[in-house]
């Protein structure tokens, strides 16, 4: 299987599958000296990982995060104080499947002659034959999304020592829109709302902040643990901190379920996303992502432009459509009214506008880099649908009883959100390489 690897400069490749013994990402690209540790990691799959809401599948995985390559083990010299900082080679991050029972192998057993429409059920048995990894769509499952939310954390944390902040939130779900709103307040509330979900995650509390998992464990010390908190899962999950809504609210100033930066449009969004799935069926939505602080110039021409780029967040299961800037409503302006115009203020260039989405010719302009995917509704629903045997090619009807989300936008805007970090530090490494070259040409031909 090719087209697992994402990036040059930093390079991000992926394996694993939602039913086998786990995933994994590798790493490759960042620099040494940064530490680093699976907690913090640990902080932003929370937010994709499955089981924490009405909005997200009834599985519960946990999502637990082992650095098994890429840091010291121990300081290089007594005292140097170099310990878990990276120290340039790739980092290899596992991710163990500990919610993974027979019960649930056999659902899908039961039902995997007729494909799922609307899934890559078909289109995977026809590539890979019988032997497809057709248990919990094997790579094909939005599960292997938290690879990128691992790797793609790293990026971020390199991206947050040059200046340059990345987040993202839910524009619409439901058919329920978010209002448009200053960047720098979605930023402190996305901010709060990752807050939130950090104090009231059980396993953040009980694995990480009372240190049964930590850093200073070998590998075989974690698995030992991680063998116990498998089956620990569901008394894991019963400690979580309980707090009603209007309480949340109330310290952090955010929905406690839906992160949208405009407390009414969520509950709304709740509420029109719990009506369909009451009726079977499920909801899709937009996701915003925004990046603050990007230099000027980031992007390769032609192929590799850095709206090209961010375009290929199409890889990311259940996304049907990119947009950068205004995206497709540009179709219905003028020249006049798409064009960013410019004017000089104190010596620096000013936009008047930001349809561009901070990229023109496919290189930053220095304004925010906005992009927008759009998730279609999660495929596997309960009502009935026309199918196939794909053994037979008998016509059948599937009523799916596999777990599933009710939505999927709900958990997929930390995904797009770390992949435009790996996108970012990938072309902010060629930019600085080539600018490098360039003043020293510049400097030799003076």
């Amino acid at each position: 299987m090719i087209g697992c690897s994402l990036g040059r400069c930093v390079q991000l490749t992926v394996a694993g599958g939602s039913y086998q013994e786990g995933l994994v990402s590798i790493l490759q690209g960042i620099p040494p000296g940064i530490l680093l540790t699976e907690q913090e990691i640990y902080a932003d799959m929370l937010l994709r990982k499955p089981g924490t809401d009405e909005l997200s599948s009834p599985r519960k995985e946990p999502d637990l995060p082992v650095i098994y390559a890429g840091l010291n083990a121990e300081d290089t010299i007594e005292n140097a104080g170099n310990k878990n900082h990276t120290n340039g080679a790739p980092i290899t991050i596992l991710i163990p499947n500990l919610d993974r029972h027979f019960i649930h192998i056999k659902q899908y057993q039961d039902t995997n002659r007729t494909p799922r429409p609307g899934h890559a059920s078909y289109a995977s048995f026809i590539k890979y034959g019988p032997d497809d990894d057709a248990i919990g769509a094997g790579f094909f499952s939005g599960r292997y999304t938290a690879t990128i939310v691992a790797g793609g954390y790293i990026a971020k944390k390199v991206l947050g020592y040059l200046g340059i902040r990345v987040f993202s939130y839910i524009k619409e779900l439901a058919g329920i829109r978010c209002p448009d709103i200053d960047y720098e307040k979605v930023l402190s509330y996305t901010q709060s709302f990752k807050k939130m979900r950090c104090d009231l995650d059980p396993f953040y509390q009980e694995i990480y902040v009372k240190g049964r998992v930590n850093m200073d464990m070998r590998f075989l010390e974690k698995m030992r643990v991680f063998s116990e908190i498998e089956k620990e899962i569901d008394d894991i999950r019963a400690k979580a901190p309980k707090m009603g809504g209007e309480e949340i609210y109330e310290k952090y100033r955010v929905h406690p379920v839906v992160n949208a930066p405009d407390i009414e449009a969520a509950k709304t969004m709740l509420e029109s996303a719990s009506r369909i799935t009451s009726n079977g069926d499920s909801s899709g939505g937009v996701v915003e992502v925004v990046a603050l602080g990007v230099p000027a110039g980031l992007g390769e021409p032609v192929f590799d432009k850095l709206d090209a780029e961010l375009g290929r967040m199409l890889g990311i299961g259940a996304v049907k459509g990119v947009e950068i800037g205004a995206g497709f409503a540009v179709k219905d302006m003028t020249g006049s009214q798409s064009n960013d115009q410019m004017q000089s203020e104190n010596g620096k260039v000013v936009f008047l506008s930001n349809n561009a989405g901070g990229i023109t010719g496919g290189l930053t302009t220095g304004q925010p880099v906005v992009a927008r995917i759009a998730v279609k509704p999660t495929p596997t629903i309960a009502i009935p649908q026309k199918t196939i045997d794909k053994y037979t090619l008998e016509n059948k009807t599937l009523a799916a009883i596999t777990r599933r989300d009710p939505t999927i936008v709900g958990r997929i805007w930390i995904v797009a959100e770390n992949y435009m970090a790996l996108v970012l530090l990938d072309h902010l490494m060629m930019h600085y390489g080539y600018q490098s070259i360039r003043e020293k040409i510049s400097s030799v031909n003076k």
